[in-house]
């Protein structure tokens, strides 16, 4: 039986900016930052300081197993036009998160305005991924 989920990947172009962002201006805590393979490839994992359970893994969008060329190439266009829809953060102050998010230069495309589930405003990294922030009702 399942019991929890515990990591959630995201792609992301530069996995150092991406640290930035999340670990600076979001106020994560890195959990894992580690070169495998040589170096050829980095584990690195971030979370919210709340909820010491559960890992983002910054994936760097670059050809692995997998993974070509053309089609890192392909999701890295998706991302960076900001057509993913990554995720849900939730906060108990949507407007006070967003002051302080938006003073340390978090981009939201979408302001907090009130929604049929609660308040919520739209933010992105510098990659592109797109999330919710959320209060509920």
């Amino acid at each position: 039986m399942i019991q929890r989920f515990t990591h959630a990947t995201l792609f992301v172009v530069d996995q150092d900016e991406a640290k930035d962002f999340y670990v600076n201006k979001l106020g994560f805590e890195v959990r894992m930052d580690n070169s495998m393979d040589g170096g050829g490839f980095r584990w690195l994992t971030v979370g919210p300081k709340g909820q010491p359970d559960f890992q983002i893994i910054l994936m760097k969008l670059a050809p692995f197993g997998r993974m070509t060329a053309e089609n890192a190439e392909t999701l890295k266009q998706i991302i960076q036009s900001g057509l993913v829809a990554a995720g849900v953060f939730e906060t108990a102050d949507c407007q006070k998160t967003y002051e302080e998010l938006s003073a340390r230069g978090v981009e939201f495309p979408s302001p907090p305005a009130e929604k049929f589930y609660g308040i919520e405003a739209v933010f992105q990294d510098p990659s592109g991924n797109r999330f919710s922030l959320t209060q509920r009702k």
